[in-house]
């Protein structure tokens, strides 16, 4: 796997992605930039080589749409919040240790992680509205990747068995984590809570050194895409090259999937913080330190829960073992 992949399909397929995107940027900015969050799913997924994996932008649509909606349910009641973030870690983690559990490993990938970005808005009707645009992005983009004729795909590697105490101690390590963050989120005040536990959740996985890797990657990619949205914010560019700039972002997002480097998050970022800076009046600073800082809140948590739940967890799991 290269360190940042590309694409030329991808890239085609991305431009396809972000047209609808685009041609709305041209009459309402702030609507073309709320189709282009719809696709942000699909379009860090890919275009999958056969049909049959295609339907996978449905499934991870579905998801999507699903935990945002739960986390803006439960967004309205701090403690609740932090309590499902980490029994839900928990319930899935263990699910997907079972081979049986198919829609466990994407639920535990990405749609734990989006409950996070579901505590951010503050009623049920945004989250809905929210949901609703990722899945129309998610229909849109399965039609559209049916456009292309379909070629041999690379056999899957075979899946990790692990056992069903280690991934309960992964949930909780990854509970732990999220819920702390969502819990940081709630009591500093800030206009996002869930963006940290998001973070948290989007770059912990079972193995340190690969936890390591997407936490710098995410932080390095945020902080481009929130310098670039906030300098493309102040030079208030015309509506034409807005929507170019929209569309070549969401191509070349879709052309590096597959990337070793966790570098999607750059475009995420600047589509999200392009979009609030549309719709609120306040200062391109105050976005750019709550992005930065709450994604520097969540990786930190996220490493600290995996240097210490696991050494402390393990000599549990050793003396039930004998």
């Amino acid at each position: 796997m290269a360190a940042i992949a590309w694409s030329w399909r991808n890239v085609l397929h991305g431009v396809v992605l972000g047209l609808p995107a685009g041609f709305a940027t041209l009459s309402d900015p702030r609507f073309g930039l709320a189709l282009a969050v719809g696709v942000l799913p699909a379009a860090a997924l890919g275009l999958a080589a056969n049909r049959r994996r295609r339907t996978g932008a449905l499934i991870v649509g579905g998801i999507a749409a699903a935990a945002v909606l739960l986390g803006s349910a439960v967004a309205g009641i701090p403690i609740l919040a932090v309590s499902a973030v980490f029994v839900v870690c928990v319930i899935v983690a263990v699910a997907a240790s079972d081979p049986s559990h198919r829609l466990a490993t994407p639920m535990l990938v990405l749609g734990v992680p989006l409950i996070g970005v579901g505590l951010s808005f503050s009623t049920v009707s945004s989250g809905l509205a929210a949901a609703g645009l990722i899945v129309v992005g998610a229909v849109y983009a399965y039609l559209v990747s049916l456009l292309w004729p379909a070629r041999r795909a690379a056999p899957r590697p075979p899946r990790r068995e692990t056992t069903r105490a280690a991934m309960l101690m992964y949930g909780v390590q990854i509970g732990l984590a999220g819920a702390a963050a969502a819990a940081i989120g709630f009591a500093l005040g800030v206009d996002h809570p869930g963006w940290a536990c998001a973070a948290a959740l989007l770059v912990s996985r079972p193995a340190y050194a690969t936890l390591v890797t997407r936490g710098w990657g995410r932080v390095v990619s945020v902080l481009c895409g929130a310098l670039l949205a906030c300098g493309v914010a102040a030079l208030a560019p015309a509506s034409g090259l807005s929507a170019v700039l929209l569309v070549v972002l969401l191509a070349a997002g879709t052309g590096t999937a597959g990337s070793r480097w966790y570098v999607f998050p750059f475009f995420s970022t600047f589509i999200v913080l392009s979009l609030l800076l549309l719709e609120d009046a306040t200062t391109p600073a105050h976005w750019f330190i709550e992005r930065v800082g709450m994604t520097l809140v969540g990786v930190a948590l996220a490493l600290a829960a995996a240097a210490s739940v696991p050494r402390l967890a393990r000599p549990l799991l050793d003396r039930k073992s004998r």
